[in-house]
């Protein structure tokens, strides 16, 4: 198996890169991958626990995924330096190719010098190709490419250039740079190549009707959006409970902190307001009715890939006696979500080898905003997972 990460120097990217190569050398448990619970007992005989990685980035400064790793390693501790080291040699050789951050909006630009890199003075479709190129020189028939970039701004949909493979071609050979994201063209680079794809973030990526045709037409299966990892896992795994005891939800409150690059890139406002709508929609989609809610996302540097999310759940109960639930969510991001990388990818190749193809809704269980399945209800996309998958075995 082959990874192409968008966003590869990020600290899911080399967290997930680390885990997956200490894995191959018996050093780490395999604690935190879903496809390697008992259910999916049989996966390895179709897509086994290894991989090969390569990826697109926009933060040129790291020579290569070793020295990603480690400068993010330094800020945040965040695994045992052993397996940094262990690992040192196989990352070494994973280099980023220069990536795109076309309309990213200024929550990415601030990161550092991106201005040259959203288009290089090139076209659309001189991005497109160029990215196109850069994976098929590094693709086989075993490969998935699944995006960790930063969150993006949405980007308004038009339906001249969004709703039809054809009207997207068109979309980039007449450059329309003001509808075109590089999330789309990252999907539409992965999806043109017929090779598996995966958004793990809240940007726009392969959901545009678009994208999904070309996903049709090429037989090839995708996946998002915005990776379920922590609070909101949490938020779609315990209302079910109010549901099942016929408790009514009257307001949720979650606030959230983080910092690293996701909380810098976060703290502006047109960058969050992707996360906040992908967070915050998913509780009108477990209950059938709207309590109300504040969601929050705010920039706390020192914490840099630890996130903490505070929530207060005021509910209804017998006798209309009005009662209180309150939760602490304390997590390191790149730790739950990394495993998350590996599975999916090996879900969606295992999906291509069995012939599936277009937006394959079981692999909902990751995500936030599943595209094409109002089910974000955690116990069931669970069971739809296994159920998917059994049909396949």
């Amino acid at each position: 198996m082959k990874i192409w990460l968008i966003g590869a120097y990020g600290i899911v990217s080399t967290t997930a890169m680390v885990g997956m190569k200490a894995i191959e050398k018996g050093i780490s448990s395999k604690i935190g991958l879903v496809s390697e619970l008992p259910q999916f007992k049989d996966l390895n005989k179709y897509v086994p626990l290894k991989a090969e990685f390569g990826g697109h980035e926009i933060r040129l400064q790291f020579k290569n995924a070793y020295e990603a790793a480690l400068d993010n390693w330094k800020q945040n501790r965040h695994f045992d330096y052993y397996y940094l080291e262990a690992t040192k040699d196989e990352l070494e050789n994973i280099v980023a190719k220069k990536g795109t951050a076309l309309n990213c909006g200024r929550g990415v630009k601030e990161l550092g010098d991106i201005t040259v890199l959203e288009n290089d003075g090139l076209t659309l479709r001189e991005i497109a190709d160029r990215l196109i190129e850069d994976i098929k020189e590094f693709a086989d028939d075993e490969t998935v490419v699944i995006n960790v970039a930063s969150t993006e701004p949405p980007v308004p949909y038009n339906p001249e250039y969004h709703s039809t493979i054809e009207g997207f071609e068109r979309m980039l050979d007449e450059n329309k740079l003001e509808y075109c994201s590089a999330s789309m063209l990252y999907a539409y680079a992965a999806i043109k190549l017929g090779l598996p794809y995966a958004n793990f973030t809240p940007s726009t990526g392969s959901s545009i009707p678009a994208l999904k045709e070309l996903a049709i037409r090429n037989r090839v299966p995708h996946a998002g959006n915005d990776g379920k990892t922590g609070e909101t896992l949490v938020k779609t795994t315990l209302a079910p409970m109010f549901t099942y005891r016929n408790l009514r939800i009257l307001g949720w409150m979650s606030y959230n902190i983080l910092g690293d690059l996701d909380g810098k890139v976060l703290a502006c406002e047109e960058n969050k307001k992707s996360k906040v709508i992908s967070k915050d929609k998913v509780l009108e989609k477990l209950m059938g009715y709207s309590p109300y809610t504040i969601t929050d996302i705010n920039f706390f540097p020192s914490l840099v890939d630890n996130k903490i999310a505070f929530d207060f759940i005021h509910f209804e109960g017998f006798l209309g006696t009005r009662m209180k639930f309150y939760f602490v969510w304390d997590g390191i991001d790149a730790i739950v979500a990394a495993p998350l990388i590996i599975d999916l990818a090996r879900f969606l190749l295992l999906a291509k080898k069995k012939q599936k193809y277009g937006v394959i809704k079981e692999l909902g269980f990751f995500f936030k905003s599943p595209m094409e399945s109002d089910n974000v209800n955690t116990h069931k996309q669970f069971e739809e997972l296994i159920k998917w998958y059994n049909t396949l075995i």
